[in-house]
Parts: structure tokens; C-alpha cells; sequence
């Protein structure tokens, strides 16, 4: 099978957008450059196509006791447009995905997935539907509106400002992970004030005929806000910065949520969930690698999988690395024992063949003024 294309493809390449395969999907990385769209992000905003996306919806009665079953944070307790990050694990507790859930009614919800997990996902949903709904009739339908609708970002301090004039309706009273349904230029339009960049902003679900014509009203309005179209390098350098993890680098289907640093995503308190007994056997466990950010002592770039020294021993390795925009500093995400992971801790990362000196810091490396 052939990659596939968002809607936004052919503006995309007529602008000069750097196509890429990312997750089965042909993507822009860069247009004017990764690091002057991130700090147009840092600054001011910019536009991304996140279409690649996976957007899942569930609607019937059945809809919360699935997705209660599946997902590690507590649903039940969700009102009306509220959303939440939480994740779907398997019977060992280790990750199948990261996900965003937003209750849209008591009867439908929707799920963001990452684009690489998305038929996996789909997949374990219908393994695990019969016996996680044993003894229903199952009043549910799920469906994948991936190919259906588009997904956009609109990430940065001008953000709000740039879609509260063009929706016609200020947006400043909309909580933090929150979402609602707007009319854009005739166009109903999910809006959820969400992200992936450390920055405020909003993600957006439409149907997939209106993705061009939006993204072009967006650009056009958004000229006056110093707003930017952007590209996966600095989604990439952005949530680094912000120390937010991503699937197949700090997540995968050999890490648990506990050690990834993401236990405020998990309830052990809530209804039974796959993987549950699992994790609270992980919890018990004293001694278990610990996540942790490190500034390198040069601008060399550590990238994933340069081995962590401690003296003469090998400790670990880089999940995510990169050269920060706003820090102007090489920073790095890792793994390595508790007993290392303790902020000041003199570590060494062995890049091609070379140590480089690497200080332990707190997570984020970034994080902006509220």
C-alpha cells in the first residue's frame, strides 16, 4: 500500500512544504526551516496539518463501559466537552498507545490516536470488544473518521487571538482541555483547546472538503498575528522541549506508564482496566529506570539511541535528542536507574564514537509563562 495523503497534500508541496513519510503518511517536515517555525510557534503562531492523526468516534449506550475498560484515566467522571489524556495498555501494563478522550455527550466520545497506532488500535479494540462487554448486547458503534475529516493545529500565544476573529467569538473563557462545537465560515468545526508544542492552542476536527479552504482562510487572517505554516521538525523540537513524550521514542509497547513518568494518567482507583493488576505490581517495584531530561555540555546532538555513560558503565540511552531553539542548548530525553536519575547527576552520552559531558535537569526543559 501506498502512503497516504492528507487533504492538505497538494498545498502542501505547492508551498513548498519538505514531504516526508511519517507514520504511512506523506508529511510536510519543514517549510522555511525547523528552527524559524518553532520560534514563530515560541512567538507568535503556527499552523499544522496533524491530519495523520487517527480520530476514532464511539456512540451508544455501551460507549463509556468500553472505553472505560480500555483507557488507564478515569472517564466516568467526564462532562460535556471535557477532554483528557490517558492511555490504552495491554494485559502486561505496557503502552499500545497515548490517546486524547473528549466526552462530546453520555453516549459519544471521541478518541485521538497517534498515526502509526491507529489500525492497531482498531484492532485491539475489536479483539478485546467481546469480552470487555460480556453479558451486553453491546449498544455501541465504533467508528475510524480518519479519512472522513482533517485535523489542524493552531499552536502560540497569537493563537487565540487569530482563531477567536475568525470564528466571530472570543475563545478566552474556553478551558484548558476542553472542547466545543463552532460554526468557522459556515463550517461546523470540533475545536479543543489542546496541543503538542508546550505553547497554548487549539486542535481542530472538520470535515475533510473544508480542510483546504480553512487552512487558506487561517493563513490569510493569521498574516497580521506573524502566523507560520509548520512542519513535523519543529512539532518534534517543541514537544522535546516540553518534555512530552512520543510513541516509538520515550513510549512503546515494552514501557509502562509508571516508568514513563505518566502515572497522572493512570487511576488505579477506577473500575478494572487491562493492564491494571499489572501496573500496580510495577508500582511496587522499588528500583525502575526513571525518565529524565539532560543538558549536554557541547552543541553536539544526541539522538536517539546514544548510550548513557556513568563513568565506565553503560546506564542507558537517548529516546528523543535534539539541539533546542529556545534554549539554545543540546538537550536529551532517557532512560537510566533511579540511583542516576537524581537532578545534578554527572552523566556522559556517547555520541558516534565520542563522550559528551550531560548534566540531569528537571522536566520540562520548557515551560511557558501562564
Amino acid at each position: 500500500m501506498g502512503l497516504r495523503r492528507t487533504p492538505l497534500f497538494d498545498w502542501h508541496t505547492a508551498h513548498g512544504g519538505r514531504m516526508v513519510e511519517f507514520g504511512g503518511w506523506e508529511m510536510p517536515v519543514q517549510y522555511s526551516g525547523i528552527v524559524d517555525e518553532h520560534q514563530a510557534v515560541r512567538k507568535a503562531a503556527g499552523l499544522f496539518d496533524i491530519s495523520h492523526m487517527g480520530r476514532l468516534s464511539f456512540q451508544g449506550d455501551d460507549s463509556l463501559r468500553l472505553l472505560d475498560q480500555l483507557l488507564t484515566c478515569r472517564i466516568d467522571n467526564l462532562v460535556d466537552g471535557q477532554v483528557r489524556y490517558g492511555l490504552v495498555c495491554n494485559q502486561n501494563g505496557f503502552i499500545l498507545d497515548d490517546v486524547l478522550v473528549n466526552r462530546i455527550d453520555a453516549t459519544h466520545f471521541g478518541l485521538v490516536v497517534n498515526a502509526s497506532n491507529r489500525e492497531k488500535i482498531m484492532d485491539w479494540i475489536g479483539q478485546q470488544r467481546g469480552a470487555l462487554l460480556a453479558g451486553s448486547d453491546q449498544k455501541l458503534t465504533c467508528e475510524d473518521q480518519t479519512t472522513e475529516t482533517a485535523m489542524l493545529a493552531i499552536q502560540g500565544p497569537q493563537g487565540l487571538a487569530l482563531l477567536s476573529q475568525l470564528a466571530g467569538t472570543s475563545l478566552r473563557l474556553m478551558k484548558y482541555y476542553t472542547g466545543q462545537t463552532i460554526l468557522i465560515g459556515g463550517v461546523s468545526v470540533f475545536v479543543s483547546r489542546t496541543g503538542y508544542t508546550g505553547e497554548d492552542g487549539f486542535e481542530l476536527i472538520l470535515p475533510q472538503a473544508a480542510a483546504t479552504p480553512l487552512w487558506e482562510r487561517l493563513m490569510v487572517a493569521g498574516g497580521s498575528f506573524g502566523l507560520k505554516p509548520c512542519g513535523l521538525g519543529c512539532r518534534d523540537t517543541l514537544r522535546l522541549e516540553a518534555a512530552m513524550p512520543l510513541y516509538g521514542h520515550e513510549l512503546s509497547d515494552q514501557v509502562d506508564p509508571l516508568t514513563a513518568g505518566l502515572g497522572f494518567a493512570v487511576n488505579l482507583n477506577k473500575p478494572p482496566f487491562i493492564g491494571r493488576e499489572a501496573l500496580i505490581a510495577i508500582g511496587a517495584q522499588s528500583q525502575r529506570p526513571v525518565r529524565v531530561g539532560l543538558k549536554l555540555g557541547s552543541r553536539r546532538i544526541a539522538r536517539e539511541h546514544s548510550p548513557v555513560f556513568a563513568g565506565d558503565e553503560r546506564i542507558g540511552e537517548v529516546t528523543s535528542g535534539t539541539f533546542s531553539p529556545t534554549l539554545e542548548q543540546s538537550i536529551a530525553m532517557a532512560y537510566v536507574p533511579a540511583a542516576w536519575s537524581q537532578w545534578g547527576s554527572s552523566l556522559e552520552v556517547d555520541i558516534r564514537g565520542k563522550r559528551e559531558a550531560a548534566t540531569v535537569v528537571s522536566l520540562p526543559f520548557y515551560k511557558r509563562a501562564k
